[in-house]
């Protein structure tokens, strides 16, 4: 049977998610606010719908890729939003970050129209959704899932159903606490190579072949090294998804300090206009607190 999808949110993951999903065969269907950012899809052989609702009413699957969890349930559940509009038997695919109890709250509206609902979010970075290659963290019905997962094994090699609903993007907050705190003691080891006279790529090459080799060490190691903070994944946003972690813990009544002093270092990047630079980043707030003398 074939599935005419909709996709919504182009930036930098779900352009090229977008795009591997349409050059899997399948039909595909785009709608933004911002009429620039659907260019890219349609000269690849999507098709453009003038309003959020006429895309609900011609897809099968429509994948969310937005910011915030506002923005989710404003495009779910607000005003002409996909709840009135897509067919019972269909299935809302988010792959946003955002909160786990929001999550849980749209599946369960959602399923009272007969439409199911996966929070999927996703890491590995723009150049694994690039590849195809990103890790997908399922939360919701096992039903649901397996009715899509051959869609979602375009854009990733790594599937795994966590739970229930709300499971998924749990499961993303632990990846972003993770993700923070190694980023933060990648970027202090790095400070005291610099601060001992001590070669930091030398230290970054022997670390990596011994116990202390990670994705980030490898990846966000170099960024540090050459100073070169071209977004992978901006600290912005990483700032809003460590809020949400936070969050989540208040919620389960559980202190979480590490996660909460990353937050503070990427808090302090952004608020010195570094939002929109990658996250790694942190590494110049630490270089800047130590060099001011007040580390």
């Amino acid at each position: 049977m074939s599935i005419t999808i909709g996709y919504i949110g182009l930036g930098i993951m779900g352009r090229p998610m977008a795009l591997n999903l349409l050059d899997a065969g399948y039909p595909l269907r785009v709608w933004a606010r911002r009429a620039e950012s659907l260019a890219p899809l349609v000269e690849a052989g999507a098709r453009a719908c003038d309003t959020l609702a006429a895309l609900a009413r011609e897809c099968d699957v429509v994948f969310l890729n937005v910011s915030d969890t506002a923005d989710v349930e404003a495009l779910v559940l607000g005003e002409d939003g996909l709840i009135e509009h897509l067919r019972p038997g269909g299935t809302v695919v988010d792959h946003s970050t955002i909160a786990p109890a929001a999550a849980r709250r749209m599946a369960a509206r959602l399923a009272e129209v007969g439409v199911g609902m996966l929070d999927a979010p996703v890491s590995g970075g723009e150049a694994g959704a690039i590849a195809g290659t990103l890790s997908i963290m399922v939360g919701g019905e096992t039903a649901v899932l397996e009715r899509v997962r051959r869609l979602l094994e375009v854009v990733g090699d790594n599937i795994v159903h966590i739970g229930d609903a709300g499971a998924g993007q749990l499961c993303k907050a632990c990846n972003q606490i993770v993700v923070a705190q190694s980023i933060a003691a990648t970027a202090e080891a790095f400070l005291l190579c610099e601060a001992s006279g001590v070669d930091a790529a030398r230290v970054r090459e022997a670390l990596l072949g011994g116990f202390a080799a990670s994705r980030i060490l490898e990846v966000h190691g170099q960024r540090m090294l050459e100073r070169d903070y071209r977004p992978g994944f901006k600290a912005l946003l990483h700032q809003k998804d460590l809020g949400i972690a936070l969050e989540a813990a208040a919620e389960a009544g559980v202190a979480l300090p590490g996660a909460a002093q990353a937050a503070q270092w990427v808090n302090a990047l952004v608020g010195s206009g570094g939002g929109e630079l990658d996250s790694a980043a942190v590494a110049e707030v630490l270089r800047r607190l130590n060099a001011s003398g007040t580390a």
